[in-house]
């Protein structure tokens, strides 16, 4: 960032903001001690920008030392989905494809070297995901994680994350080719996923969507056989309200 632009950047904001980024699925409870450490700050400043983002709701309190994120955020987060055409172009199709495989189908963005889960569709069947919206999965370990990447050179996939596992250029390669991803036991033990892309009025890769079910009740092959074609149907499909005419 240039002088000029970081002249224009507010302090105070950006340390909450970086404060807020700090509290996830596997790390939902902070102390100040420990925000103060990860952010590189007194404790008192900590204090300061926890008291105000509490009275702002955006965090609350759980227990005597701890806090976790508030409702606040929930609310931001529901805004963002509402603004997202792909969510809303994507809805339908996931519940179609829930309702046809029996597996839980899921949408989600880039954002970093992550994957973010915008929508969820669970398998009426049973238990089969516990992923929510608003979780954030490594992009390099994940079906759609593979999707949304593959078409990125090394290059921009280093600075995503420079010390990142990613696939490599022949594996990438690959993805591309095929169209899509499967994989059984690679993020989570058990579990089978097929990922294909959604593309946008350019041709560019913007989101991805995904099957998972439980290998015991859907193994790799069958869940290739019976459920690929619907998979990539309904990419088809939710690529083209979106403007793409490949």
């Amino acid at each position: 960032m240039s002088e000029i632009e970081e002249r224009y950047i507010v302090p105070g904001l950006d340390r909450g903001l970086r404060l807020l980024q700090l509290f996830t699925a596997e790390r939902p409870h902070w102390t100040l001690s420990d925000l103060a450490r990860a952010l590189g700050l007194s404790r008192s400043s900590v204090f300061r920008l926890v008291y105000t983002l509490e009275a702002g709701g955006f965090l609350r309190r759980e227990g005597e030392k701890t806090v976790r994120l508030g409702a606040a955020v929930l609310g931001l987060g529901f805004a963002f989905l509402a603004s997202q055409d792909v969510a809303e172009a994507a809805r339908p199709f996931l519940e179609e494809l829930r309702d046809a495989t029996g597996a839980s189908a899921h949408l989600g963005v880039l954002d970093g070297d992550r994957v973010l889960y915008l929508l969820r569709a669970p398998s009426r069947q049973a238990l089969i995901s516990n992923i929510a919206v608003g979780a954030r999965l490594p992009a390099a370990t994940t079906t759609m994680g593979r999707v949304l990447t593959c078409e990125l050179d090394e290059a921009a996939l280093r600075a995503l994350a420079p010390r990142g596992e990613w696939p490599d250029a022949a594996t990438r390669a690959a993805d591309r080719a095929r169209g899509h991803v499967a994989s059984a036991s690679r993020y989570e033990r058990g579990i089978v996923s097929l990922a294909a892309p959604l593309r946008d009025e350019s041709g560019r890769i913007v989101a991805a969507i995904n099957l998972s079910a439980p290998e015991a009740q859907l193994p790799l092959p069958r869940a290739e056989a019976d459920g690929l074609a619907r998979l990539l149907e309904a990419a088809a499909a939710i690529s083209r309200s979106l403007g793409w005419r490949g």
